[in-house]
Formats: structure tokens, sequence, C-alpha cells
């Protein structure tokens, strides 16, 4: 038998845990393994779940935060009809992004456009191609002069990156899921 009250107390720790160790090996039933094993996948599906759907909503967040930015610029008067680069919005934008986006915005898409009356702007619908992703014909990039009103939607394609999450939360065919945000507003009063 051992001597535990060594006055070296990393020597009684050792001891202490070897003993556990012999314990643990000895035991024949083996019914603590089996309960591990069993319950170690579900929780680590729960917690590569919890953890997807935590930084996919984190990322919806950013993207509405980034719209509303975006929209307040325009409705404003610094960004402009005159001076409006497709090129230096899509730059702006991504910008914003990539503090939870690859770099370059892949699947970054962009519609701006003038609307006669905020209920035109309200019939506007996602659309969807035959193959079931988002159908960007019609986007475009066109803000309108002072007193117009105006609607920014913005479509992010973001990867699922957990394979058995992909069946649950992807709504495109690639096994990504659409984000959207979007906001509609009437311009100030600004020389144009």
């Amino acid at each position: 038998m051992t001597d535990l009250t060594t006055d070296d107390p990393q020597k009684a720790r050792a001891t202490r845990r070897k003993g556990l160790l012999r314990r643990f090996s000895r035991n024949s039933k083996g019914s603590i393994a089996i309960e591990f094993a069993a319950l170690a996948l579900p929780f680590s599906m729960l917690v590569f779940a919890i953890l997807e759907s935590c930084i996919s909503f984190a990322a919806q967040q950013v993207l509405s935060n980034v719209t509303d930015d975006i929209a307040r610029e325009m409705r404003t008067g610094q960004i402009r009809a005159a001076t409006l680069d497709p090129e230096d919005l899509e730059e702006r934008i991504c910008n914003r992004l990539q503090i939870v986006v690859s770099t370059g915005c892949p699947g970054l898409e962009i519609d701006l456009k003038e609307y006669d009356s905020f209920e035109d702007a309200a019939k506007q619908r996602i659309e969807y191609t035959s193959t079931g992703d988002i159908d960007t014909s019609d986007f475009s990039i066109e803000i309108g002069l002072s007193g117009s009103k105006n609607q920014l939607r913005l479509f992010y394609r973001w990867p699922v990156i957990t394979d058995f999450m992909r069946r649950s939360m992807a709504n495109l065919p690639d096994g990504k899921t659409l984000h959207f945000a979007s906001v509609t507003w009437q311009n100030e009063p600004f020389d144009d």
C-alpha cells in the first residue's frame, strides 16, 4: 500500500491518479465507457448546432447593420446618384462585412432601386430560379435624387460549415443559407 501522507504534494497527487486509473481499468463492466460513448456524439452535435446557429445569426445581424448604415449614407446625401459607382458601393459594403465573411465577399448580391411610391417598393419579392437559387437577373444599382424613394436589398449566401446541419439550415441548392436585409427610405432634401 502506498503512503499518501508524504510531504511532497505532487507525488501524492500522482499516486492518487495512478490508483484512479488502475481502478477504472480494472472495472470490467464498462458501463462508464458505454455511457460516455452514447452521450458524447449527441452532446457534440448539440454543441456544433448551437455554434453554427449563433455564428449564422451574428452574420445576419452584421448584414442588417451594414444595410442600415449604407442606406443612411444615401438618405443623407453622403452617397449621391451623381457620384455612385457600383464597384465603390460593393467595396464599401464588403469592407464592413469582412468581419464575418471571406475576403472579397463571395456570395454577396446588391439590389438598389428607386421607386415611385413606398407601395411599389413593398411589392418587391425574392425571386428564385428553377435550380432554387435566387434570381439576380433584375438586380441593379441605381439611387434616386433628393426626395426620391429608394430601397436597398442585400443578399448573402452564407456557407453552412457543419455537414449534419446542412440539411436543416441550408435553403439554397449549394448547401448555403440565404441571409437577407432590406431598407426602404426617402432621401432627404439635399443639393443634387
